[in-house]
C-alpha cells in the first residue's frame, strides 16, 4: 500500500493493520528460517509497510 493510503484511514484502523504486519512478519521470519518462503521480496514489503504505519501514527499524534 502506499502512504496516501494509510493517511486516510483512521488511528484505530493502523493500529489494526500494524498488528496484522507484525503476525505476518512474525510468520515470514520463522518461514524464510525453515526454508519454506518462497516470495522473499514479501519480507521487505512487509517490513517497509510497518515503518510507513508507525511514521505515520507518529505525525498524527498530538503535538
Amino acid at each position: 500500500m502506499k502512504a496516501a493510503d494509510y493517511r486516510a484511514k483512521t488511528r484505530d484502523e493502523l493500529s489494526t493493520t500494524l498488528g496484522q504486519l507484525k503476525k505476518e512478519q512474525f510468520n515470514l521470519r520463522f518461514q524464510g528460517a525453515s526454508g519454506q518462503l518462497e516470495n522473499t521480496d514479501r519480507m521487505r514489503q512487509v517490513r517497509r509497510n510497518i515503518a510507513r504505519i508507525k511514521t505515520i501514527l507518529g505525525e498524527q499524534r498530538p503535538a
